[in-house]
């Protein structure tokens, strides 16, 4: 039978390290994640290095799952060819909710309280992001319903404390430039968080501290 991914459909986003394009996967529309070859690293390198991340990807989305936040169904791997086949989720990104002038303020607050709890659950089960930016977060269901992570290639699933301090200051500073009522989103954040990871919420907000201070003076 043909494999489905030589139909590539458009490129859906490019990042520094991959490419996400539209497919359809038996039926299912998927993303195809393929990432890219550096030319500037030795092909030994290079292949071994994105043969890892592949895999760690995989791993983190899996392992998020289990934890009960959601995160786009793996289809399928090909550590070969560095491919990532993913279901594709519907719905508004936290950027996009942000940005929704309609939307009422209660709305927008029980849905960064959401983003808040998902991500205390992944911290307190081990894992970090690393690249949490409010474009990675989706609303499959819409601002009322649960959370969905994408892209956790920058992950780790034994992340020391500067790491989840990292990914608790990237959402607060994002909060801080995309909405005008910064403040109160970020307290429902903080809240959310606390309810998701509340025996390790103070030591991760105590270094996300630390690391605003580090970068405010950089």
């Amino acid at each position: 039978m043909p494999d489905p991914t030589e139909a590539e459909g458009p490129t859906v986003s490019r990042g520094a390290e991959a490419a996400l394009r539209r497919v359809d996967w038996w039926g299912f529309p998927a993303l195809l994640k393929e990432r890219d070859s550096k030319a500037y690293r030795p092909k030994v390198l290079d292949d071994r290095l994105r043969r890892e991340r592949t895999r760690t990807e995989a791993r983190l989305l899996v392992d998020a799952r289990r934890l009960g936040v959601r995160t786009p169904l793996i289809y399928d791997i090909d550590l070969v060819r560095h491919r990532l086949i993913l279901e594709e989720l519907p719905g508004p990104t936290l950027r996009q909710l942000l940005e929704d002038r309609n939307l009422s303020p209660e709305r927008l607050d029980r849905a960064v309280r959401a983003f808040g709890t998902a991500l205390g659950r992944l911290h307190a089960g081990g894992l970090s992001h690393g690249d949490l930016t409010s474009s990675n977060v989706l609303f499959p269901e819409g601002p009322d319903g649960p959370p969905a992570f994408l892209d956790l290639s920058m992950g780790s699933r034994n992340p020391g404390i500067e790491e989840l301090g990292i990914d608790l200051h990237l959402v607060e500073e994002d909060l801080k430039a995309l909405h005008a009522r910064a403040e109160g989103l970020v307290r429902s954040f903080h809240e959310g968080y606390a309810e998701g990871n509340p025996a390790g919420e103070k030591d991760v907000r105590t270094r996300a501290r630390v690391i605003k201070g580090r970068a405010r003076y950089a």
